[in-house]
């Protein structure tokens, strides 16, 4: 007799350039797949190109396939909150611009309440001098980003570190997550 395979859950989150927020939750145990997109926006099957240039309405983003009997939909917005600066509306870090603004797509009405509780908590944490600026929308079509987008810290690893270490990210990360607040 077959074992019954446990339900998986999606999760949509856009936090700058896809290349580093894939990395950060294909590394969280209970996730079972993350695929690097474009989503958000009006404009159907775009290409890496044209969300570039700002004008599709589309962010980069990820959608996280998730075992919830391994890892919860509130631990994975932990992971979300603890690398981007939810601050920054206007882009993350070196990448400026609509399409790398932080976002929160939900998939259910439970995702959305869980979504907008986190994010209240950690405006009133006292962690950021400004208010967190992160939108909490329903998830719309996800468009999958060309192959070489797809896990491209695994296969550019070499080229990823030195983006993401010049893209100030882990800088930002490290001296706003190691600082207690009151």
């Amino acid at each position: 007799m077959a074992e019954a395979k446990t339900p998986t859950e999606t999760a949509t989150f856009a936090g700058g350039c896809f290349w580093c927020t894939h990395a950060d939750f294909e590394k969280v145990p209970g996730v079972i797949q993350v695929v690097s997109g474009y989503t958000g926006g009006q404009q159907e099957n775009p290409t890496y190109r044209e969300v570039c240039s700002g004008t599709t309405g589309h962010v980069e983003a990820i959608e996280v396939i998730f075992d919830p009997a391994e890892v919860t939909y509130p631990a994975l917005l932990e992971v979300f909150w603890r690398h981007i600066d939810p601050t920054d509306s206007g882009g993350q870090f070196v990448d400026r611009g609509p399409q790398y603004r932080p976002v929160i797509f939900y998939h259910t009405e439970v995702q959305k309440r869980l979504a907008e509780a986190s994010r209240a908590e950690l405006d009133s944490s006292g962690r950021f001098n400004k208010p967190i600026a992160v939108d909490i929308l329903p998830a719309e079509p996800f468009y999958r980003a060309e192959a070489y987008h797809q896990d491209y810290s695994g296969k550019n690893p070499s080229r990823y570190t030195l983006y993401r270490f010049h893209s100030g990210r882990d800088q930002f990360l490290g001296k706003v997550w190691s600082r207690k607040t009151s």
